[in-house]
């Protein structure tokens, strides 16, 4: 396949618009310190200095690359996975980069591929998925599982890549200082890297894309129907002997060609109507649901918000409880989530009860909240201190479901569910 060749484009990264529009990505995007300890705030405080002296450095070629400081995140199945954070200004000229190389690449990516790319999500992936089970009757899929994918990318292979269409060997260095610019861990130790891109970079994501997407286009000439989200891969098929056929084929190609390793543990053959483990979901014939890993997580972040003994208050928890329950419903909405979503609220204003109830201590609090609230019946003592009492009809009446929408808790019961149709294509 021929592709479009682009040259001339380093000017364009160091361009000050560019720099002064990547710099406002990085400060959206949040995030903590490189090695250097300087934070976005720090740096946006002498922005115009900042910003000339990285311009300078890359017009002149005199800009060096920091190493990324190693940090770890937990994973799902209790393992964790290392994160490298490059320093703020390093972020700005990778965003630079971004800005640049993006639209060259992305308008020819696989049409099936969705992780880290504009105006596509992981709902748009997920109803492709269902589609091609559903629609096209390809029930029987290939969980595929890549082995530490962003770690083992093989840098002659990146560079190579991004060369199929880019020709500006300026371009081409810049991309390779981040590549080399190693990893500082924990104890402040250096350590210098030879294969892998960094995830937690601000260019790594698409430099992924790119690589994978030779995998893509592969699998698209042999007609094998796939659905990629960053390193996530199905595979789908007729039968489960097609299925295994097709296994080996993208195993073959990804490791021999791509010399990336699939994990042979993680890796398996499953179908429509065992439901597919995909983003968080369980996808099946004509169904998405929630996969009840990602119910777990939710819960016991939820847990960690609302302890009884806090020295945050009920309104607090509700502030901190909103981002946790928007970002929630807003993913898992395109699935049949409408009574687990009802669940779940029932569930958290009852531990926003036991949290108000440890805050009034005994029972007269909330004898003068049910008075607040115009109750006139039988006013009884029960302990404060009881889970079981946070679901009694007294403290129901006076923490009413209506009462917690006044104080501006988030209702995911209120939220649009099972639109998974809105992300066909």
């Amino acid at each position: 396949m021929k592709h479009k060749k682009w040259y001339s484009l380093y000017d364009k990264v160091y361009a000050m618009p560019n720099l002064q529009r990547s710099f406002q990505q990085v400060k959206r995007n949040d995030g903590t310190h490189g090695i250097d300890k300087q934070s976005i705030s720090s740096f946006g405080e002498n922005l115009s200095s900042e910003l000339n002296r990285l311009q300078t450095e890359l017009r002149e070629k005199h800009y060096q690359a920091q190493a990324v400081r190693r940090v770890y995140i937990d994973k799902q199945d209790g393992s964790q996975r290392p994160l490298g954070i490059p320093t703020v200004r390093d972020r700005v000229v990778q965003q630079a980069l971004l800005n640049v190389l993006q639209p060259i690449f992305d308008p020819d990516f696989h049409p099936s591929s969705y992780g880290y790319r504009p105006k596509r999500s992981a709902a748009h992936a997920v109803a492709k998925a269902e589609r091609f089970m559903s629609k096209y009757r390809l029930p029987h899929v290939v969980d595929m599982d890549l082995s530490k994918c962003f770690d083992t990318l093989d840098h002659d292979l990146i560079l190579e890549g991004v060369n199929l269409k880019v020709s500006d060997g300026s371009v081409l260095n810049l991309i390779d200082l981040f590549l080399k610019s190693g990893v500082v861990d924990e104890d402040g130790n250096y350590h210098e890297v030879t294969k892998g891109c960094p995830q937690g970079g601000v260019i790594s994501p698409l430099l992924m894309n790119i690589y994978l997407d030779k995998f893509d286009q592969y699998t698209k000439s042999k007609g094998i129907r796939i659905v990629r989200y960053a390193d996530d891969i199905l595979i789908f098929a007729r039968s489960r002997s097609e299925a295994g056929k097709y296994r080996a084929i993208a195993q073959s190609f990804l490791e021999d060609e791509l010399r990336l390793q699939i994990n042979e543990c993680k890796t398996h053959l499953t179908d429509a109507w065992s439901g597919v483990a995909f983003l968080g979901f369980i996808i099946g014939r004509r169904r998405v649901r929630i996969h009840p890993k990602s119910v777990k997580r939710f819960k016991e972040k939820v847990r960690r918000l609302t302890p009884r003994n806090s020295g945050k208050n009920l309104y607090q928890q509700i502030a901190e409880l909103n981002m946790l329950m928007r970002g929630f419903a807003n993913y898992f909405r395109i699935g049949l989530v409408k009574n687990l979503f009802k669940e779940l609220m029932n569930w958290i204003r009852r531990r926003l009860r036991m949290k108000q109830m440890r805050e009034w201590k005994t029972w007269k609090g909330l004898h003068k909240q049910l008075r607040r609230m115009g109750y006139t019946g039988v006013f009884e003592k029960i302990s404060m201190r009881r889970w079981r009492n946070a679901a009694s009809h007294l403290i129901n009446k006076a923490l009413t479901n209506e009462w917690f929408a006044q104080q501006g808790l988030y209702n995911m019961e209120l939220v649009k569910t099972n639109i998974l149709h809105q992300y066909y294509e």
